[in-house]
C-alpha cells in the first residue's frame, strides 16, 4: 500500500485512466468494466480495477489540480508499476469553434502553474504528451467517427481568475482550452519514462458561456471514455 491507495501488489493495472472526479471514476468503472472491484476508497478517491475486452485496465480517480493528480501519478507509477497513463477530463473551450462535448487531444500543457518551475530551476519545460498514445487515440477516434481536435491546452492553477479576461491571451496563441492538471501527468510521466495522454472533453465555453451540469460531467462524456477504453 501507499500512502493515499490502500491496494496491494498486483491489484492496479499497467495501464490506467485517470477521471478527476472519483464518482465519475465509478460510473465507468460499473457501466464499461467487466468483473471491476474497488482497490481503494482513501479519501473516497475511489480507484477500480477490472477488464474491457479481455483487456486488464484500472480507473483511478485524481482530484482537482495539479497537486493533487501529481500525488496519484506518482505512487501509481513508484509504488504500482503503471506503465500509461490516459487522463479523461473536462475542459473549458477558449475557441469559437469548439462545442460543448467536442474532443481534444492534449498535444502538450502550457500552465501558469509554478509545478514545472520549481522542477527546472525557474526554466520552462514543455509539457508534452507521448506521440504513440496520441497518434492511436486519433486513429481510434477517427474509426468511431468521433470528431476531435488536436492541440495546445493550458493546465491553469486557478478556476476562478482574478482577471475574467485573462483566457483572451492564451486563446490568442492558439491554445485550445484550459483545465488543471495535464501539464503535472506529462512532466511526471517524463521523469519516469512512462506514457500518458490526456482526453479532454468540452465541458463549457469561456467564449459562449455555455456549460454542461455537474451530472453531465460525470456520466454523459460516453465517446471520450470509449476512445480511452479502446487505447487502454
Amino acid at each position: 500500500m501507499s500512502l493515499h491507495l490502500s491496494a496491494r501488489p498486483g491489484d492496479i493495472a499497467e495501464t490506467v485512466l485517470l477521471p478527476g472526479d472519483p464518482l465519475r471514476a465509478k460510473h465507468m468503472a460499473e457501466n464499461m468494466l467487466e468483473q471491476a472491484v474497488c482497490y481503494t476508497q482513501v479519501r473516497n478517491m475511489f480507484g477500480f480495477t477490472g477488464f474491457y475486452k479481455g483487456k486488464r485496465v484500472s480507473i483511478q480517480g485524481s482530484g482537482m489540480g495539479m497537486p493533487s493528480l501529481a500525488i496519484y501519478a506518482s505512487e501509481l507509477i513508484t509504488g504500482y508499476h503503471a506503465r500509461r497513463l490516459i487522463r479523461v477530463g473536462s475542459c473549458g473551450a477558449i475557441q469559437p469553434d469548439l462545442q460543448l462535448r467536442d474532443l481534444i487531444l492534449a498535444m502538450s500543457a502550457s500552465t501558469d502553474s509554478s509545478f514545472n518551475k520549481l522542477r527546472f530551476q525557474g526554466m520552462d519545460y514543455a509539457s508534452t504528451a507521448n506521440f504513440r498514445l496520441l497518434q492511436r487515440a486519433y486513429e481510434i477516434a477517427q474509426g468511431k467517427g468521433v470528431a476531435v481536435k488536436v492541440g495546445g491546452i493550458l493546465s491553469s492553477d486557478n478556476f476562478y481568475c482574478a482577471d475574467p479576461e485573462e483566457w483572451k491571451l492564451w486563446a490568442k496563441y492558439g491554445v485550445l482550452a484550459i483545465e488543471m492538471e495535464t501539464a503535472a501527468l506529462y512532466t511526471l510521466a517524463a521523469q519516469h519514462q512512462v506514457e500518458a495522454l490526456a482526453l479532454l472533453t468540452v465541458s463549457d465555453s469561456l467564449v459562449t458561456g455555455a456549460e454542461e451540469s455537474s451530472e453531465a460531467r460525470q456520466q454523459a462524456f460516453t465517446q471520450m471514455f470509449e476512445v480511452a477504453l479502446e487505447l487502454a
